[in-house]
């Protein structure tokens, strides 16, 4: 065991001794994710378990330590023609990147292309964790056919760092794509949507989307990536108004970092940003008193985002259920938002199922503390 584990050993001994919370923390770029923690829980900085474990470019694996900054590991990466495709944001508030691996896993947020390629837990092979016992655990391997007991590993992905500290963890990458383009296409958001779900019923290399009002039109991109072959063949087929790829590519990174027009100021005083999670075949939907050309659709339909006050969580909430999905509070206006719920309350089986794997994780209930749910 090396120097920075034993020291970060020794802070979640002395915490558990003490019952004393940790705020598990990397780069600090997810801080305003979540409910809020007890604000005298003391910083557990998991920086100092960084670097690159090992990287099999023939295998598509990369093992890496939590504490490693996401920018070294993309570098490392691309600089073998791999990345990880489901687009994890940075989320730099301060120009530059600070996030971490760790931080990646434990928030589970992904980009534009987690429509097609997935998301960030279904890209997790193996994991170390520090649970609340101080005990060092292996979960999962490094391999892709990987059938060795509970698939726990998968678990710590947005689980916000209430299960554990990641210490290491083993992802699965892939090629980047040899052909690339996007499309862009006129269309309010009911056309899109009936559009994109035409399109994802046909052998297209779709990769992602997004329909917004830019500049008072409403436009809707579509991100292909595949084969040369097939990404031209695509183009034909589809139409619609082929983009520079060296342009656009800003504003896919935008999209994902949310800095787009859209994104940067809300459109009211006391508005919030809601992720709205749905079927990608969910119509248009009115949302917290906004109208279907008021927000921001991702994921071919699967996702919407949406300015609204936290007092319309219960309206919100109800219309995404109606339709199928969930509604979480990506964004408070203030701290007093959250006291409607950051994520959509839990019905009581599975409840109970993260209370008791919380316990058996971190049975004095030290690790970020209330950053799920209450009791999470």
């Amino acid at each position: 065991m090396d120097h920075a584990l034993q020291t970060l050993t020794s802070q979640v001994r002395d915490a558990a001794a003490a019952r004393r919370p940790l705020r598990i923390r990397g780069g600090g770029s997810k801080d305003f994710y979540g409910q809020t923690i007890d604000a005298n829980a003391e910083v557990l900085d998991t920086r100092p378990l960084s670097g690159i474990v090992a990287h099999e470019p023939t295998e598509l694996v990369v093992t890496v330590r939590g504490g490693t900054p996401l920018t070294e590991l993309e570098a490392v990466l691309a600089s073998t023609g791999q990345h990880l495709p489901f687009e994890p944001p940075h989320f730099a508030t301060t120009g530059a990147s600070t996030a971490t691996v760790g931080g990646m896993v434990a928030a589970g947020l992904n980009g534009p292309g987690r429509a097609s390629a997935g998301a960030v837990r279904d890209f997790v092979l193996g994991a170390q964790v520090l649970n609340g016992r101080a005990e060092l655990l292996t979960f999962g391997g490094q391999v892709m056919k990987n059938v060795a007991g509970y698939d726990v590993s998968r678990s710590l992905a947005a689980s916000m760092g209430t299960l554990g500290v990641l210490v290491e963890v083993s992802l699965k990458v892939l090629p980047v794509a040899p052909a690339e383009a996007t499309l862009c296409f006129d269309m309010d958001q009911p056309a899109a949507l009936a559009a994109l779900n035409r399109w994802g019923g046909q052998p297209l290399p779709l990769n992602a989307s997004c329909w917004v009002q830019d500049q008072e039109r409403s436009v809707l991109y579509v991100r292909l990536r595949g084969a040369v072959a097939a990404v031209e063949a695509a183009c034909t087929r589809m139409g619609g108004q082929r983009l520079d790829n060296a342009t656009v590519a800003a504003d896919w990174a935008a999209c994902r970092e949310q800095t787009l027009p859209f994104f940067a100021q809300a459109p009211a005083p006391g508005d919030a940003l809601w992720r709205v999670s749905l079927p990608q075949t969910a119509p248009a939907l009115a949302l917290g008193g906004r109208s279907a050309e008021q927000q921001l659709v991702e994921w071919h339909g699967a996702l919407r985002w949406v300015w609204a006050p936290a007092a319309q969580a219960q309206a919100i909430r109800a219309a995404a259920l109606a339709a199928g999905g969930h509604a979480t509070l990506f964004r408070p206006a203030a701290e007093a938002d959250r006291s409607v719920g950051v994520f959509t309350p839990l019905s009581a089986p599975l409840a109970a199922i993260h209370r008791r794997l919380k316990a058996e994780f971190d049975p004095a209930g030290i690790f970020n503390p209330g950053r799920l749910y209450a009791d999470v």
